[in-house]
């Protein structure tokens, strides 16, 4: 009957927690039996409790009373593996199953047609979320069939189904997060699209003339433009469409507060129109009740007469007097008229005029209300009725905020082009698909080219355009953050002192291939040299400024400011000419830093005379002067010989080769030398050495002194704190005493 189950097995009753018994009795030749026919007889055994009851677990008991140990232990362990090959099996099907599944839903993922609508989307972020859900719960409990056993093979493959379902798990989820993201950042953009469109510039720019208040519009479409940079700051896919909204919310928000402006400023003009038409109807009105012939309201037709010229010309009062509160004039008016109402309307009997006194002349007119005399008082009293804003708004106010704005303007462009150029050429340096591009000697040059250009750059976008944007409604208010800053602009003299080296590391690769490519990208108009200058230009720009709103503020409040204001940068750009000069010293061994800034430098005809012995004797006879070029600096003077190079390829910047230096802690001045108001003397260690010094005018020399007078002051002050190092002191004494005596 070959090997089957009626010969070799039986099924049993239950076991605990209901799991069925299936005995397998004695039998000599199992080991005989193939592993195709046990298996279909373990199949058979199976099948019914599992249709029946799924879950069902079994119990095998295998009769083999009459073998050895050994003999039980190897059925055993091939009973064993059976169960386990099969347990692989089924869940190899399950992990097949679980991949077609997430493939099918990876594949609906990617086919998802998105819709314009926002309600749409959301519907589609939920239902996806709970597929998601539900396969990730199937995921786990697949996971958690595995079974662990005692055959190294079977747990190999157990571990390599495992690892291959923990992959595709980890694949899944990195898939559906990447959609998640991408659906979750599409709705976010159908919702700002949704919000500029709602922002509708055009009909509010239509009914301008109806003077609505668009404040609100202008805070959601600022609030919308921070939104839309918050979107791009955090990645967004759909960045470069966002910037672009932004750009064009922040250009009609530009365009509605420039119209806005310009109406503000035609309905200024108009209401300063009204004003002086009721200045001119309250001058008329006044003069019109100083003339009227009190001897007339005796009749009733002369009141009649009266008070119709009275309403008649009430009738003609400008609009502007009724929002306003009443003024003198209108109620004298308006008593008048009813004083002339009430004599209209009385029926009087006939009475005998009686010669009016002498000092009550019958047509006396008050000189406050003459033409002649009356118009400024009235002005007065109806002036002081308005709002001060009006009074306050006139054209002096106007100038000074348009030069305000002019300043803000340009800083913002001033700040985008240092921008610019940090991006597109300084950070380019570094862009490996431009190395190519790039000559080799010009790679560690960076710093050399652009200088503390970024250090510029970052004190203007992060401070000083802040500080000028607040003062938009008070611009004299600038002078304080000019005043503020102004240790700050210090930076313009390091990139002044470095634009020389900058200039011909220019020139020499001018016509290189990377620049060219960075101009194409940025579509400039102009190459770097350009934008290089650009810092120069703004420290004279700012001066110019300051000026032209220091002509519109004279007599307001803070005006010291900004004539200090003006001073600091007309310092700093003298104190940057001098550094120019400064940087194209030669010859000097030591380091010029340690001399201190540079305060004062120019040319001059110097003698000098050494005293030997007794005697005075001038150096080689010397009559005809030294042409010198000197540097007075904080600590020390330098005299330098000017050179010039002549020539096609010669530096423009001329050099000075340095002769000797004088230490000021050394130095004493007589100011006035007989027989030249220009020359002024320097003496050294006593009058050891003496420098006659000719300036090219009398202001210079004065100049010069001052500066001078103020260092050798300060050393002065701080030798009185140390009292120590008498010959210094005494030193510095004699010259002090010359200086006094002078």
């Amino acid at each position: 009957r070959g090997h089957g189950p009626c010969e070799y097995a039986g099924s049993g009753g239950c076991g605990e927690d209901s799991s069925v018994i299936i005995t397998l009795p004695e039998c000599s030749a199992f080991s005989d039996i193939p592993e195709e026919a046990l298996a279909k007889v373990l199949s058979y055994l199976t099948l019914i409790p599992r249709t029946r009851q799924p879950g069902v677990k079994f119990i095998i008991i295998l009769d083999r009373r009459l073998d050895t140990w050994a003999s039980i232990k190897t059925a055993l362990a091939r009973i064993a593996s059976l169960c386990f090959s099969q347990a692989i099996e089924s869940f190899a099907v399950m992990v097949k199953d679980i991949a077609q599944m997430l493939q099918a839903f990876g594949t609906e993922l990617a086919e998802t047609q998105l819709s314009e609508e926002c309600s749409a989307i959301e519907f589609l972020l939920l239902s996806h979320t709970e597929k998601y859900r539900r396969l990730k719960v199937q995921l786990n409990e697949t996971l958690k069939c595995r079974e662990s056993s005692h055959f190294p093979l079977i747990d190999y493959c157990w571990s390599l189904i495992t690892v291959l379902l923990t992959d595709m798990e980890m694949a899944f989820d990195g898939f559906f997060d990447k959609h998640h993201l991408k659906l979750q950042q599409y709705l976010q953009l159908l919702r700002y699209e949704h919000s500029f469109q709602e922002v509708n510039f055009t009909n509010m720019l239509l009914f301008l003339t109806a003077l609505c208040v668009f404040q609100e519009e202008m805070s959601r479409a600022q609030v919308l433009i921070l939104h839309g940079h918050q979107l791009a700051a955090g990645l967004h896919y759909a960045m470069a469409l966002i910037i672009q909204r932004c750009n064009e919310l922040r250009h009609q928000c530009d365009t509605l507060t420039s119209a806005l402006n310009t109406k503000h400023n035609s309905l200024i003009q108009i209401f300063f129109m009204h004003q002086e038409l009721a200045q001119r109807w309250c001058d008329d009105g006044a003069y019109l009740l100083a003339n009227q012939q009190v001897d007339k309201f005796q009749s009733k037709e002369g009141a009649q007469a009266a008070l119709r010229g009275i309403e008649k010309f009430q009738e003609a009062a400008p609009l502007l007097l009724g929002a306003g509160e009443d003024v003198s004039v209108q109620a004298l008016i308006q008593s008048r008229r009813n004083c002339l109402r009430k004599l209209a309307n009385k029926h009087v009997r006939p009475i005998q005029l009686v010669a009016p006194r002498p000092e009550n002349p019958p047509r006396a007119k008050s000189p406050l209300f003459s033409p002649k005399h009356g118009m400024w008082q009235c002005n007065i009293n109806f002036g002081s009725s308005y709002p001060q804003y009006f009074s306050a708004m006139n054209g002096t106010d106007l100038l000074k905020r348009h030069v305000m704005k002019e300043l803000i303007e340009t800083e913002r462009i001033y700040v985008e082009e240092l921008l610019a150029v940090l991006l597109g050429y300084r950070a380019e340096m570094d862009n490996p698909s431009l190395a190519p591009l790039l000559p080799t000697s010009l790679r560690n040059k960076r710093d050399v080219l652009f200088g503390n250009l970024p250090d510029i750059y970052n004190f203007h976008s992060s401070v000083f355009l802040q500080d000028l944007e607040s003062c938009m409604e008070s611009p004299e208010a600038v002078g304080a953050c000019f005043l503020e800053r102004k240790d700050h602009f210090h930076l313009y003299e390091c990139y002044c002192q470095n634009k020389p080296r900058s200039d011909s590391l220019w020139r020499q690769f001018s016509d290189c291939l990377f620049f060219q490519e960075c101009q194409k990208k940025l579509e400039h108009k102009l190459a770097l040299d350009s934008y290089l200058l650009k810092p120069v230009q703004r420290l004279t720009k700012y001066q110019l400024l300051l000026k032209e709103l220091l002509k519109y503020s004279s007599g307001c409040e803070r005006v010291s400011e900004l004539q200090g204001a003006l001073e600091a940068m007309l310092d700093l750009l003298k104190s940057v000419n001098d550094s120019m000069h400064q940087i194209a010293i030669t010859g000097y061994e030591g380091d010029l830093s340690n001399l201190g800034r540079v305060l004062m430098q120019g040319s001059f005809s110097v003698w000098i005379s050494h005293k030997k012995g007794p005697t005075r004797v001038k150096e080689l006879a010397r009559f005809k002067p030294m042409q010198r070029h000197l540097f007075l600096h904080e600590h020390a003077l330098l005299f330098c010989k000017r050179r010039e190079e002549h020539g096609e390829n010669a530096d423009k910047t001329p050099s000075y080769s340095f002769k000797h230096c004088l230490k000021m802690s050394a130095v004493g001045i007589t100011e006035n030398v007989k027989g030249d108001v220009k020359k002024f003397e320097i003496w050294y260690s006593g009058r050891e050495e003496v420098y006659v010094i000719q300036s090219p005018t009398v202001e210079v020399k004065i100049a010069w002194l001052n500066e001078i007078r103020k260092i050798l002051t300060n050393q002065q002050k701080q030798l009185k704190g140390l009292n120590t190092f008498p010959m210094i002191k005494c030193h510095y004494y004699s010259c002090t005493s010359t200086l006094s005596n002078v």
